[in-house]
């Protein structure tokens, strides 16, 4: 599968992995440690919903548009941080994850941001100039493992490859095992896209096999069952959730899913432990 984040801006699974990102930066900053927050593959940081990859794919109707027309509190941190870039506007431009996490900085805390792909990170420079981000042009992989564990007490990875390789689950989980002998308090987060939940299942018993004690999987399918040769939803695998986070996950959940829930469909959006 190739996932472009151009093609995808503001799609339902952006709404809930940037829901639960801000959740969980904000859980950790209840502490007044820094923090290190590092963007393995940080895309462009802005992407404009009327472009032509956007509108090619017409997903942000069923997500960051849903996302707004729903009233739910527990989706104002969200929707603030994209009429952020808007100039309090309804949603014009998408912010990608860089995005995000800048609006979520505190003075003491860092922002290292990785795109490797030419065109791409000199659109994420250009998006970052007026933030304090780092940004880096590297193999993701050899960045992650590099920047752990990072000179603050405390640190989040975000890894959210476009998983056009055949290979990315498996540089993922091997990336992964290193990353967590290295750093093993350190909290990740890692996006991936669904296909077919066989597939995935069998993935999910490979990285339950790297014994990682605090593991969480929070995973969006937005069909009953599996529809063959589609996008069937995404998630997100969380290593070491802080316990406000995992404490404000349950009713963040359900009013992302009544928000999100496709036509016709109810579809899920669930959490669960991986480790022990």
């Amino acid at each position: 599968m190739n996932y472009r984040h151009s093609f995808h801006a503001g799609n339902s699974a952006d709404v809930v992995k940037h829901s639960l990102l801000i959740t969980l930066v904000r859980a950790l900053q209840q502490k007044p440690g820094a923090l290190t927050l590092i963007d393995t593959h940080s895309g462009c940081g802005l992407y404009d919903l009327g472009g032509e990859q956007a509108q090619r794919t017409g997903e942000a109707a069923q997500g960051v548009l849903c996302a707004f027309s729903d009233a739910n509190p527990l989706l104002d941190d969200y929707r603030a941080a994209v009429r952020a870039v808007n100039d309090g506007a309804e949603p014009r431009l998408y912010p990608g994850s860089p995005r995000f996490l800048a609006q979520l900085l505190r003075p003491q805390d860092v922002l290292i941001l990785n795109e490797k792909h030419p065109e791409d990170v000199q659109a994420l420079r250009a998006a970052m100039r007026d933030t304090p981000a780092a940004v880096h042009q590297r193999d993701a992989y050899e960045l992650w493992l590099a920047m752990v564990p990072p000179r603050t007490p405390r640190g989040v990875v975000v890894v959210d490859p476009p998983y056009e390789q055949t290979d990315e689950r498996e540089r993922v989980t091997a990336t992964l095992a290193a990353a967590h002998r290295k750093w093993a308090h350190g909290v990740t987060v890692i996006w991936y896209p669904l296909k077919g939940r066989a597939t995935h299942q069998q993935w999910k018993g490979r990285l339950r096999k790297l014994g990682i004690p605090k593991f969480l999987s929070v995973e969006h399918w937005l069909y009953d069952g599996d529809q063959p040769g589609i996008y069937n939803g995404a998630g997100l695998f969380i290593v070491n959730p802080p316990y406000a986070f995992t404490q404000a996950l349950p009713s963040l959940l359900e009013a992302l899913r009544a928000a999100l829930a496709p036509d016709g469909h109810r579809g899920a959006l669930t959490a669960d432990w991986l480790g022990g």
